[in-house]
């Protein structure tokens, strides 16, 4: 697909199409990186993943839990 560079204020853009929006699962407001290698414009979205806790926790069970791991003395009330 070919498009063309508009100015937008001091500034030059280039529209996504909705088909690449759709595509990459970006929307507006969406943090991305710039960046050129060899010549050529990359953007690269910055999607960030929501977890739950209930789904992190899912995968822990009797043969990949790790035992305690005793860093230092108590300080505090801790053995009570």
């Amino acid at each position: 697909m070919q498009t063309r560079i508009q100015k937008w204020g001091n500034s030059l853009a280039v529209r996504i199409p909705k088909a690449f929006v759709s595509e990459i699962n970006i929307s507006y407001g969406t943090s991305v990186d710039l960046t050129v290698d060899e010549g050529r414009i990359i953007i690269d979205p910055n999607v960030r993943h929501e977890y739950r806790l209930e789904d992190l926790l899912s995968g822990v069970n009797r043969q990949n839990i790790h035992a305690e791991v005793e860093t230092d003395d108590a300080v505090g009330r801790e053995n009570l």
